[in-house]
């Protein structure tokens, strides 16, 4: 049974600069629902990601309107994920990372939607809307799935070149590439995935 996402996200105004570190938590109770927070009230919640400014890698913020759109896009990530052999939930982190679940997500480099796919990435697997949900998802596990092959199975390689594209993986000697948005995004994925799984795993 495909699980919904619930989110429940209020953000508080930082009473001082220490404390301005956007902090969202997540459980799943016991129908499969994604409950999301950044104020943990009871002991179910874990930590799912901080973010120092509060962005997605898109540049978008995390605020309820971004994050409450996900339940929608369920269906789409089962399936895309199912299609592409890729597991779903690595699917969810990376959009969690790239854009927040905001399917009009546009970077400042032009990465666009909700897996922030570049236009000659998203031609290459035939899309022709990168706006839409069903096309940019369904491209991006493809795409994810390509990369996961490209690089042995290694999925830390393989996000490193979905943020600084596989030739760069190619001239670091096949490591995570010594970019400081990369260094910092691979592990930000990882993270949203285990806590997506350990989750998941505990309904």
């Amino acid at each position: 049974m495909l699980c919904r996402m619930s989110l429940l996200l209020a953000f508080a105004l930082p009473l001082q600069a220490a404390a301005s570190q956007a902090k969202i938590y997540l459980f799943v109770d016991e129908q499969g629902v994604r409950h999301y927070t950044d104020i943990p009230e009871d002991n179910r919640y874990r930590l799912l990601i901080t973010s120092p400014r509060a962005l997605t890698h898109s540049g978008q913020r995390y605020d309820p309107h971004l994050l409450a759109r996900s339940s929608q896009y369920d269906h789409i990530i089962e399936k895309a994920a199912t299609a592409a052999d890729v597991e779903s939930n690595l699917l969810r982190a990376v959009i969690v990372v790239e854009s927040g679940f905001n399917s009009r997500a546009l970077s400042k480099r032009g990465a666009v939607g909700l897996m922030q796919l570049m236009p000659a990435t998203a031609m290459r697997f035939g899309v022709s809307d990168l706006y839409d949900p069903l096309q940019n998802v369904h491209a991006g596990a493809q795409y994810l799935k390509f990369l996961i092959n490209r690089f042995g199975q290694d999925i830390s390689l393989a996000l490193a070149a979905y943020n600084a594209g596989e030739d760069a993986v190619d001239r670091s000697g096949r490591q995570i590439p010594p970019y400081a948005e990369t260094q910092a995004y691979v592990p930000k994925v990882l993270a949203v995935y285990r806590m997506l799984v350990s989750q998941a795993h505990a309904i």
